[in-house]
């Protein structure tokens, strides 16, 4: 049986990791008290005493508590933004090709992509990487999220906010995101794109959007292209492509909520192209992901204990 750590299982991410491992037979999920919870002593036996340990912590805590894993078994995978372009962290989004599932698979330090970053790679990296999108492309990105992704503190605003936050926020106004030097890192992009994240009033949910002009695609790629090239690619069952899955004319941010697959899905016309990336941001977003990678590097299916 794998023995299972998760340090900062109190927080969104870690709680929902839990909930998606405490009824499997093949995992043991080992808990500290709430006195012990941040005992560094306890955390340490913790760590080094696991097969796996999930870190769901803020940066500087997931890099101080790296440093604390001593047992070279131990596989860390880390939900924070701390060690996602790292030399010799694995990316974990194993649907963006064989060397990022090998790399997971195989590697003790996996780094759990950001929530926002996951669409925006999925949708960007596989038509850069075939040619089809120029490195060099100077894209605009849209994420609309529900509030869980804040933690307890932007939940707990939401929950008491009494109507006060019933309107869309967009953020990160400076463009500086955290998240952008994941995006640019994965992708292979030469520019950070523009990214207007912004957060609604519904808990969970993750739509990421990015437009491309056909006229800026490479060697006369077109539309079809775009759309063929991501239909190929993922046509699994955590991350897949999607025709004409709109509501009425509509797409939901919240339709995946609760789940952890990705939907992907090309809109447009054969001058203007739109691509979307449609998810929950604490399941293939943040949960879901961290959980999928610990099935790949532990030689299990994918989707061992997820909900799809």
């Amino acid at each position: 049986m794998t023995k299972v750590f998760i340090d900062g299982k109190a927080g969104t991410t870690g709680l929902r990791i839990y909930e998606r491992l405490a009824d499997r037979a093949d995992i043991e999920v080992v808990t500290l008290s709430e006195e012990l919870r941040k005992d560094v002593s306890a955390r340490r036996d913790a760590l080094n005493g696991a097969d796996v340990a999930f870190l769901c912590l803020p940066d500087d805590a997931a890099r101080q508590a790296v440093a604390l894993v001593e047992n070279e078994s131990t596989v860390v995978i880390d939900a924070s933004t701390a060690h996602r372009t790292e030399k010799g962290w694995a990316y974990g989004f194993p649907e963006l090709g064989s060397e990022f599932a090998a790399a997971i698979k195989y590697s003790r330090r996996i780094a759990v992509p950001g929530c926002h970053a996951s669409g925006f790679v999925a949708l960007v990296r596989p038509l850069v990487a075939a040619g089809i999108l120029p490195a060099s492309a100077k894209l605009v990105c849209n994420s609309l999220t529900g509030y869980s992704g804040g933690g307890k503190s932007m939940i707990a605003d939401y929950n008491s906010s009494e109507g006060a936050l019933c309107a869309p926020r967009q953020y990160a106004l400076g463009q500086t995101h955290k998240h952008l030097k994941e995006m640019v890192h994965v992708t292979g992009l030469s520019h950070a794109p523009v990214f207007c994240p912004v957060v609604a009033d519904f808990y969970s949910g993750m739509e990421v959007t990015v437009g491309l002009f056909a006229e800026d695609l490479c060697n006369g790629a077109t539309a079809s292209d775009v759309k063929a090239c991501l239909s190929e690619t993922y046509n699994g069952k955590t991350v897949f492509f999607k025709d004409a899955c709109d509501e009425s004319g509509f797409l939901s941010a919240g339709a995946y909520t609760g789940k952890d697959g990705m939907e992907i899905s090309v809109w447009g016309n054969n001058d203007r192209i739109l691509l979307v990336a449609r998810y929950d941001n604490l399941g293939k977003g943040a949960s879901g992901a961290a959980v999928q990678c610990m099935n790949t590097a532990l030689g299990l299916p994918p989707e061992t204990g997820l909900v799809l």
